[in-house]
């Protein structure tokens, strides 16, 4: 019965994507549907990426296309990476030399540019560089390490492990972009975290202490993401793999706050709707070229096991965002549906746990960014989520919680960050028992980044909470810091 309902939740989904399309004009996705993130992306959604106006690459591509006398329109509006690279190796397919800007927009783009390799013959006979990322002509390669040091002081009731010791640890990532029609991507993410217990133990507690860069792969590289995207049509992306999280498929993105400390402040709250677990899944995106954008994707947790793919005993979750998305705004609403338990009642983003219970809710999304950075003017994302807990017999049959981030850039050198967030995880209401005191928890980042070149990149940060626990424990706080060095290939 559950996905019976699920799959008119879907045929209504799409009814819904209907009238987007019905509102766009003509729109050419043809370069845009290359996957646009590429191996940038880092396993991130490619709308993280894209190049947005007041950004230094869209006004140096501008700049470009001025000095180089091309035949191109760049409009005021985000260009996605793959546009992007397309019209700087359109502007320096036949020059003789490059200047010093354009190298780093060559350098920027590299991985994009590999994958027009067929069209760049030009640029790749001068910069070599672009043979050194790649196995195959149609396959990238770039990742990351990253080293944790930092401590945490706890009640030892809230976070049964942590430890108020100096730990260090470790995070290995590989991202492997691969094309075949030059409009698709199959992406490979292998990853590893450790050593030991260490960073588990302090920075690996949900929704906590857990960390932005932590994995529970223990010193063990193994692939933790793979699936293929391709286009269907100019405006729509189908997505499908065996191992995805829902939010790599949405139609639009969610908050433009970076998180660099707590993974509990990614996509404006990682709350009921963007809950992370990889799993099978499968994904359809609509964009618009007025704005609009939707999308329904579905996440089965026991489609790879013996339980079986939409089995009445499968962990299932149904999404459906529509969103808009100006050039320096954003809104959107997501409605989610969770067969029983999804993640075994504990969203990421949350202190309310439900096992086996069907569930159902909202997150609601908005972002502004100023036109330039270096200014007193932050970035500001804002989340708010609901969820209501079906059959709950004993215990808190609603909840609700909100996030806020705030971001500065480019303020004492160039691309260095500064990162506040603040927000409620998601909070038991409507308890069946009258009466019963509801918990009132809070958790927070503060950061700062910076990059001493291009390729490593320096975050300190702190953070902490209170009343983090979904009964009532006394001194239930923590608070943490930690420093994170990424070192980028």
């Amino acid at each position: 019965m559950k996905l019976f309902q699920q799959l008119l939740v879907a045929g209504a989904a799409m009814s819904m994507i209907a009238p987007f399309a019905a509102q766009a004009t003509d729109v050419n996705l043809e370069d845009m549907n290359s996957y646009s993130n590429s191996s940038k992306s880092a396993g991130f959604t490619n709308n993280y990426l894209n190049v947005q106006p007041g950004d230094w690459a869209h006004q140096s591509i501008k700049d470009l296309v001025k000095s180089r006398g091309c035949d191109i329109n760049v409009s005021d509006k985000a260009l996605t990476r793959f546009e992007a690279a397309s019209i700087v190796n359109s502007c320096l397919g036949d020059v003789a030399e490059v200047s010093n800007i354009e190298r780093t927009l060559i350098d920027e783009f590299s991985s994009e540019l590999a994958l027009l390799r067929g069209r760049v013959d030009g640029i790749e006979a001068r910069m070599n560089e672009f043979e050194a990322g790649s196995f195959s002509d149609t396959t990238t390669l770039d990742g990351k390490a990253v080293f944790l040091l930092g401590a945490v002081d706890g009640n030892p009731d809230v976070v049964a492990t942590t430890t108020d010791k100096l730990v260090a640890g470790y995070v290995y990532q590989m991202n492997l972009n691969s094309s075949f029609t030059g409009d698709d991507n199959l992406y490979v993410r292998l990853k590893a975290s450790g050593p030991g217990n260490g960073i588990k133990t302090n920075f690996g507690q949900k929704p906590h202490t857990y960390h932005n860069e932590t994995s529970g792969t223990d010193n063990i590289l193994k692939v933790d993401k793979i699936w293929y995207t391709f286009p269907v049509g100019d405006k729509v992306t189908a997505t499908v793999g065996p191992l995805i999280e829902n939010y790599y498929m949405l139609a639009a993105t969610p908050s433009v706050y970076k998180p660099k400390v707590l993974k509990a402040f990614r996509f404006g709250g990682h709350g009921i709707a963007f809950g992370a677990s990889s799993s099978v899944g499968v994904g359809l995106k609509y964009e618009g070229d007025n704005g609009f954008a939707s999308s329904i994707t579905l996440n089965s947790k026991q489609g790879s096991t013996t339980t079986g793919l939409l089995t009445k005993d499968d962990d299932t979750k149904l999404n459906v965002m529509g969103a808009y998305t100006g050039d320096n705004y954003h809104f959107s609403a997501t409605y989610t549906t969770q067969q029983d338990g999804w993640t075994h009642g504990y969203p990421y983003y949350s202190t309310v746990s439900h096992v086996g219970k069907d569930t159902t809710g909202f997150a609601l999304r908005g972002w502004w960014r100023p036109d330039e950075t270096g200014t007193a003017v932050p970035s500001v994302s804002v989340g708010y989520d609901t969820a209501s807990f079906e059959g709950v017999s004993s215990g808190f049959k609603e909840g609700e919680g909100f996030s806020v981030g705030l971001n500065w850039s480019d303020m004492f050198q160039a691309d260095d960050t500064i990162g506040i967030a603040f927000g409620q995880p998601i909070k038991g209401s409507n308890h069946t028992t009258s009466g019963t005191a509801s918990i009132d928890p809070f958790l927070w980042e503060a950061y700062y980044s910076f990059k001493p070149n291009d390729s490593i990149e320096i975050t300190p940060g702190i953070f902490g909470g209170s009343d983090l626990k979904n009964t009532s424990v006394s001194n239930d706080n923590i608070f943490g810091f930690v420093v994170a060095t990424t070192f980028k290939f």
